[in-house]
């Protein structure tokens, strides 16, 4: 039988903000399996199309299929309609893969959580697709995964609307900052990245180095 210890999550801490000029994805790096940090450098911004990115959290095997599952459901889509996938469609898509998911039999439990961020011809999006397979229209900001308590507090505080991508990027290093500083699940370093009119673009990659040298 499968040892809930021996199941690896993302543990996770992931924001999202929709700004004047983009959407900006932030998500730190570290996995966890139980109380063991099973990985530090995991990549939890996941490039969908070259306008539509997802950030992850949950099961790190659910993640991983859905992720590649939407990919290839959307270029299949986009080559027989002869156009590309709105951000809706794609939003979509995925929660009713994720409602299906989270609902199968298994020994393992699929749980899967996603913030979806794209740029479309009716302009950026945020939205999150939850656990259970609910869409929600973000129109702000939004936080995922067992850091979101912190990254939230953060977020209430300084974020403002209209925020350009600049501003953006160095709010969502705060918000990650704070939920690495006390959830024991998140860690390790800090990914961001955005969603402008030149499409999807990793901003900031960055570990962090806990190496005690005596």
């Amino acid at each position: 039988m499968v040892q809930e210890e021996d199941i690896k999550r993302t543990g996770t801490t992931t924001v999202a903000m929709l700004c004047s000029d983009g959407v900006v994805l932030c998500a730190d790096k570290r996995v966890t399996s139980g109380y063991l940090i099973a990985y530090k450098k995991y990549e939890k911004i996941v490039e969908i199309t070259e306008n539509l990115a997802v950030t992850v959290a949950g099961t790190v095997s659910d993640v991983q299929l859905l992720t590649k599952l939407l990919r290839a459901e959307i270029k299949l889509k986009d080559l027989r309609s002869n156009r590309p996938s709105k951000v809706k469609e794609a939003v979509n898509l995925l929660a009713n893969m994720v409602y299906h998911n989270i609902r199968k039999f298994s020994l393992i439990p699929g749980i899967s959580h996603f913030i979806v961020g794209g740029k479309d011809d009716q302009g950026f999006h945020v939205f999150d697709v939850g656990a259970d397979g609910s869409v929600t229209d973000v129109d702000d900001y939004t936080c995922s995964g067992s850091g979101s308590v912190m990254a939230y507090g953060v977020m209430e505080t300084l974020f403002k609307k209209n925020l350009s991508v600049s501003e953006a990027i160095s709010l969502g290093a705060k918000a990650i900052n704070a939920a690495v500083q006390r959830d024991i699940a998140s860690g390790n370093g800090i990914d961001i990245v955005t969603i402008t009119e030149k499409g999807v673009k990793h901003a900031v990659s960055k570990e962090i180095d806990t190496t005690i040298e005596i």
